[in-house]
């Protein structure tokens, strides 16, 4: 089984694909995608591409072949990664490099939680950094779950604050941003899931955690407390990754977009 879901704002956003572990033996073999120089452009551009719709894919190609045969010539990877990354101007030297540093935050923290898979990271998309990930259905919904997938999701806010000292609000801001799903996460362990502090048989349905939150202050300070405990836990991890993370950064400020099999080669190195 997979589906997608998002969660981002305007710095960031996470395309989760939830699969299973059969799925994943189904994958074409590591060895045979280095060895195919095709699949390896494909690969290049997928990263590229991540956060862009499939229309928005349909009409980068379509306009890409019209451009070529206009120059009277075969369609080129370069038209493709042109079209990808449109006219918009380039990131400045310090948005970019606070790009990679949250970024990378979210990679370190999901690897080294045991989360799932990366599959590509990008600070380049249309809306700034975009991270693709996998999570394995396979695994136990439990509340250890749930507190590491909260880690996860303070990880970029917590990277910026162990390398800048500062956080911007790429975090938060949107509906599907990192703050947001957090904030979500941490409400549905206290309401809906059975972990709550107070009254954990119950199950408490909500639409609107804002509204919610707002009206019941010691519910949000149960949901701060979490979300707290999360973000301390995603600094543990990238401080105890500390030189994974730091080539994992300049790697990606550099390229601008790397696939998964980049990231992991990268975040193995010291294993």
């Amino acid at each position: 089984m997979t589906g997608n879901t998002k969660v981002g704002g305007s710095m960031d956003e996470i395309e989760v694909i939830l699969e299973d572990d059969g799925e994943r033996d189904i994958d074409t073999p590591e060895t045979a995608e280095h060895d195919n120089p095709v699949l390896q452009a494909l690969r290049r551009l997928a990263t590229r591409a991540m956060g862009l719709t499939g229309a928005d894919i349909e009409r980068i190609v379509r306009e890409a072949r019209l451009k070529a045969r206009r120059e009277k010539r075969r369609l080129a990877y370069a038209d493709i990664e042109a079209g990808i990354r449109g006219p918009r101007p380039p990131v400045s030297y310090d948005v970019r490099w606070r790009f990679a540093i949250h970024e990378s935050g979210h990679a370190v923290v999901h690897h080294a939680l045991r989360l799932g898979s990366i599959k590509g990271l990008t600070i380049d998309a249309k809306d700034g950094g975009h991270n693709t990930v996998t999570f394995a259905t396979s695994k136990p919904d439990t509340e250890d779950w749930y507190g590491r997938l909260l880690a996860m999701l303070m990880a970029g806010r917590a990277a910026e604050l162990i390398v800048l000292k500062t956080v911007s609000a790429g975090s938060g801001g949107a509906e599907e941003s990192d703050l947001a799903r957090a904030t979500r996460v941490a409400l549905d362990m206290e309401q809906a899931l059975g972990f709550g502090g107070r009254h954990p048989l119950l199950y408490l349905e909500h639409k609107n955690p804002t509204t919610i939150l707002s009206r019941d202050a010691e519910l949000a300070e149960r949901v701060h407390r979490r979300l707290e405990f999360a973000q301390a836990r995603a600094t543990d991890v990238i401080i105890e990754n500390r030189r994974a993370f730091d080539r994992l950064v300049r790697a990606l400020f550099d390229a601008q977009a790397l696939d998964g099999q980049a990231v992991m080669d990268i975040l193995v190195a010291d294993s």
